[in-house]
């Protein structure tokens, strides 16, 4: 399933005043620094994602020289429009590079893509905590609790991955009751069932099975009751921050 995305371009104006030639240089080699910029902070409790609206190339470092860390697709492998989490950024003399965090294994890898490669930014304060040793998730409003439920996560020898993922997209009309109403893919891959569709991804679904939750139940995804599953998908907004404990 497809779910259109227009790209969103971020269009910037730049004002030049008539400075004096000493002045003027002495702000251009000001301008040669790269700076840093933040976009997501968790202290704050304000995150930010954009969509891929061109392939492109992930660097290990904001430099178009620096090695490649991956390839960032306009689609996920379920047909959705690609998004990432954009954590930091970086301007220099040869633009603007942005610091996202990629889906691919080992877990938690970032990498920078150039500025032109993603919409602009939505902004949103919500962020969803699994707790594996409780067996339980939680969603946070701008710091506070709005939902919590019992989940089931994965077996011991198919571990639900630890790690700092975020949340890709929305999916719905399965043919098969075990995925429950509503499912959301995550940003968080299996690292030993890479075999599955698309790499082994971990989702967050419903159940046909509520008795068996919570629990280790699962070959890493994350399982919630078809009630709660459908209560998160109104407060949980795509694009919000995933926290694996």
């Amino acid at each position: 399933m497809r779910v259109p995305h227009g790209p969103y371009l971020l269009v910037a104006a730049l004002l030049c005043l008539a400075l004096p030639a000493t002045a003027a240089s002495s702000v251009d080699r000001k301008r040669a620094k790269p700076e840093a910029f933040v976009l997501s902070s968790g202290k704050q409790e304000l995150y930010r994602y954009a969509f891929v609206i061109r392939r492109a190339v992930v660097r290990a470092k904001p430099r178009r020289t620096s090695a490649r860390v991956a390839v960032l697709d306009r689609w996920t492998p379920e047909g959705t429009t690609n998004l990432v989490s954009v954590l930091e950024g970086r301007r220099t003399k040869r633009g603007v590079w942005i610091k996202v965090r990629l889906a691919i294994l080992p877990a938690n890898r970032t990498g920078w893509v150039h500025r032109k490669t993603l919409s602009d930014w939505k902004e949103l304060r919500t962020r969803l905590v699994v707790d594996r040793r409780r067996l339980q998730a939680t969603l946070y409003k701008r710091g506070k609790v709005i939902f919590r439920a019992p989940v089931g996560v994965g077996l011991s020898q198919w571990p639900t991955p630890r790690g700092e993922f975020f949340i890709r997209n929305q999916l719905y009309g399965f043919g098969n009751p075990v995925y429950g109403p509503i499912a959301f893919g995550t940003s968080a891959r299996s690292p030993v069932l890479t075999d599955w569709p698309g790499g082994g991804f971990i989702g967050i679904h419903g159940t046909n099975q509520p008795s068996i939750l919570p629990g280790r139940v699962s070959h890493g995804c994350i399982r919630m009751r078809n009630g709660d599953i459908l209560r998160l998908a109104r407060l949980m907004p795509v694009g919000s921050p995933l926290t694996i404990l």
